[in-house]
């Protein structure tokens, strides 16, 4: 009845009925559980076992054995699902359509609602906190959906809440009463009125009721996708109309800079004759509220036939030249927007795609994706000298005036040191390339990926006052210090020019993903900066005398030669997109606002909800996710000096006998590293690679342990990664399975927790004297 809430968020609601009869046969195995009867924990089992058969024969038969047993293709498919599905939800309006990874969101989310209801208020017969999980399922059905029959949803739960307390008994409910209501009557007490359950139910059900309806007040105001009852996400239809507000593409982008392997994206070949200059733009993220910067919500219509309208402020005097690019993207590469070069002049690609002409992207359409496909990009290399863009007129007011907004709560070093930096520059050109040779040649910077310099407002301060990141946090800079300048800026995310091939390709991998700032100059346009050192190339047109030097900057990263420049201008010099939101020619489909809200309780609010939700989930997986960060904490970045060498192989030794722990080889502490070393090999079945990195470890060990001064060893980190790739190769499927989701080495966090209760425990022993009071006995 509670999930009946849900139904406004997704069309069509059949799923409603498919969960009831999985719902009901969830119970009834728990009832015939509790008829046997079994224990209470074997019950709740029993429950969740069927659960996940009734699940796995629903969504994954073909990835179950027999079509029935879930498996390891089984949970990885599931994972896929819930994957697709948190990307539907982000994508989609309301109602969203009823796709494989919604309906597995929401059927899966109801069992197990179900499943914590039956067990607190059947099996262990406490139907109070049972309305917790209703409450909770109710509240975020509530918070997201907007019409005009929620007060329907509500009658219903409250309905069913009010009959898990009147069917609890006489006994219990009669002693709540006492508690709310204060002292029963007597037993010649004939007034009229309610008996004492029905009395009780009610005053617990006013109160249940009134939590429900003031919790969704504290839940925040989401936008975007299905989470925005305003009716965001992809349009659907082949209609013009729509908008999309896009999930910030910066969440995963230091993941794949930091990944172990560079794995391919796409392969890119292009009519370009200096590929180093080969940007491939995803979004442009224009929308800065003091902390990150974000895609604004923009209006979408159907992609264009033929040439693309011309680039906002690109003006016929600027030398161009149309190639063409043919992009095959990875079968597991799944972005929602497209990668192309800027500025697009037309796009020639098959699926359920839409226009996006502030930005000039395309964005999938009811799912569509990048996974697997081949599309061809004709785009402008645009070439402008360094005296256009320092000739540059002012730029419209309303474009001046949307591009070079900044938040009250920028730290005032940003300004100020945007002002000091640029002191003396003539034109908003030499500023911004003061800006750029700041970062990239005179500022002290370094790039660095394992750097967290924060989040919120003071993230920009840190980063200048540190002066090391990567380019997430170049580009936030270099753009909020543009905008203190008055100058119009945003931030372009993409991937950055790959490696060339042997057959005339270009191969871009998960480490060219890339940030860089966008800065407007009138009759240019939006141009491309790089303050980012050692990644991509500088443009030639900030590159002081570029036309009369042929040798290159070695301080600089590499220089993409521009190509001969056309005089010939773009076939369409018609009103723009872009011009028609900036008062140019007068807007059809304005720009749609973000909302605003407030910081602070509301997202301490949501990350409480969020955490009540998902600790069914969170609590099993707890063991690999904590093997995975001491992983990452012993294997990750130390000291260089002679006092860091002795931690880092004792801890690389230790992630090595737990790693051969986990895949059934238990340590023997008596042994020494050079015996360990050679058990490990043993019975780990080792090839010779392999049993030479173990060696190679054990042998740093020994130096550490023996040697009057131990000298730093190179490439351990390697050596183990070496060893655990051996060990799965020899293991089981059974035994890697259970090193991942269940790693023996877990057990040691058991015994820590012991060893500190017992020293615990040992000093309130020895305190207790002090705590006796001297005895009142008189002799």
């Amino acid at each position: 009845m509670a999930a009946c809430a849900l139904l406004p968020l997704v069309d069509p609601a059949t799923w409603i009925v498919q969960s009831a009869f999985l719902l009901a046969v969830q119970s009834g195995v728990g009832a015939a559980a509790r008829r046997v009867p079994l224990a209470r924990p074997v019950t709740v089992a029993a429950q969740v076992l069927v659960t996940l058969v009734l699940l796995t024969l629903v969504f994954a038969r073909e990835h179950a054995l027999a079509g029935l047993i879930p498996g390891p293709d089984t949970f990885r498919f599931f994972a896929e699902l819930l994957e697709q599905g948190g990307e539907d939800v982000n994508r989609y309006s309301i109602p969203a359509p009823l796709s494989d990874g919604i309906r597995l969101m929401l059927v899966g989310g109801v069992l197990v609602i179900g499943l914590l209801v039956d067990t607190l208020a059947v099996t262990f017969r406490s139907a109070a906190p049972a309305g917790l999980p209703l409450l909770a399922l109710y509240s975020v059905a509530a918070g997201l959906s907007d019409n005009g029959i929620d007060w329907l949803w509500f009658l219903l739960a409250a309905a069913g809440y009010l009959m898990l307390l009147l069917a609890e008994g006489r006994d219990r409910l009669s002693q709540w009463g006492r508690v709310f209501a204060g002292p029963g009557r007597g037993p010649r007490d004939d007034r009229p009125g309610a008996v004492a359950p029905v009395r009780t139910g009610r005053r617990i059900g006013v109160l249940a009721l009134g939590i429900a309806l003031v919790a969704p007040l504290g839940l925040p105001a989401m936008n975007g996708g299905l989470l925005d009852p305003a009716g965001s996400g992809a349009g659907s239809g082949v209609g013009g109309g729509g908008t999309i507000s896009a999930v910030n593409p910066l969440v995963s982008l230091r993941d794949s800079l930091n990944v172990d392997e560079d794995r391919q994206v796409m392969s890119v070949r292009s009519e370009l004759a200096d590929v180093s200059d080969l940007y491939l733009r995803i979004v442009s993220l224009d929308d800065f509220d003091g902390t990150t910067w974000k895609p604004s919500k923009r209006s979408i219509t159907t992609v264009p036939d033929g040439t693309f309208p011309t680039p906002p402020g690109l003006g016929p005097d600027i030398g161009r030249t149309e190639v063409g690019t043919t992009i095959s993207t990875a079968d597991w590469y799944g972005q929602d927007w497209l990668p192309m070069p800027y500025p697009p002049s037309g796009v020639s690609i098959r699926g359920n795609w839409r226009y996006e002409p502030v930005g000039m992207t395309l964005v999938g359409d009811h799912g569509q994706n990048t996974r697997g496909v081949t599309y061809e990009v004709r785009s402008l290399h645009v070439q402008p000298t360094a005296e256009q863009l320092a000739d540059a007129p002012a730029p419209p007011p309303a474009l001046e005036r949307e591009y070079t907004e900044l938040p009250d709560s920028l730290p005032a070093v940003v300004s100020r040191t945007a002002r000091e930096v640029t002191a003396g520059a003539d034109s908003a050109y030499d500023r911004a390339v003061r800006l750029q040779e700041y970062f990239t040649l005179n500022g002290g910077f370094e790039y660095d990926t394992e750097v967290n310099v924060g989040s919120g407002s003071q993230a920009i301060a840190r980063f200048l006052r540190d002066r090391q990141g990567f380019c997430v946090h170049f580009s936030f800079a270099m753009a909020s210090m543009a905008r203190s300048l008055g100058i119009p800026a945003r931030v372009a995310v993409g991937f950055a020019p790959g490696t060339p091939q042997a057959d005339g390709t270009v191969a871009v991998g998960l480490r060219d993903a890339h940030a860089w700032p966008e800065l407007y100059f009138e009759g240019v346009g939006w141009t491309r900066f790089e303050p980012t050192p050692t990644r991509g190339s500088t443009p030639p047109y900030t590159v002081p005398d570029a036309a009369d030097s042929t040798a290159p900057d070695p301080a600089r990263p590499s220089q993409a030669a521009p190509d001969e420049p056309s005089t010939a201008p773009s076939e369409s010099e018609s009103c723009t997109a872009e011009r028609r939101k900036l008062d140019g020619c007068g807007s059809e489909s304005p720009q749609a606002a973000l909302p605003t809200g407030g910081d602070g309780p509301k997202w301490y609010a949501l990350l409480m909800w969020a955490l009540a939700g998902l600790a069914v989930l969170v609590l099993p997986l707890s063991p690999m996710l904590w093997r995975q960060r001491t992983r990452a904490v012993r294997l990750g970045g130390h000291g260089r000096s002679e006092a860091d060498t002795a931690p880092h192989v004792l801890a690389v030794w230790d992630e090595l006998t737990d790693s051969a722990w986990d895949y059934g080889i238990a340590p023997d502490e008596s042994l020494t590293p050079r015996a360990a070393a050679a058990r490990i090999v043993r019975l780990g079945r080792l090839d010779e690679s392999g049993a030479r990195s173990v060696h190679r470890v054990a042998d740093a060990v020994e130096q550490v342990l023996y040697a009057p001064r131990p000298r730093p060893a190179a490439g351990l980190t390697d050596d183990v990664r070496r060893v655990v790739s051996g060990l799965r190769a020899t293991a089981g499927r059974w035994t890697r399975l259970r090193a991942v989701v269940a790693p023996r080495s877990v057990v040691r966090v058991v015994w820590a927790v012991s060893a500190w209760w017992s020293g615990v425990r040992g000093r309130l022993v020895a305190m207790r004297p002090a705590w006796r009071r001297p005895s009142r006995q008189q002799g």
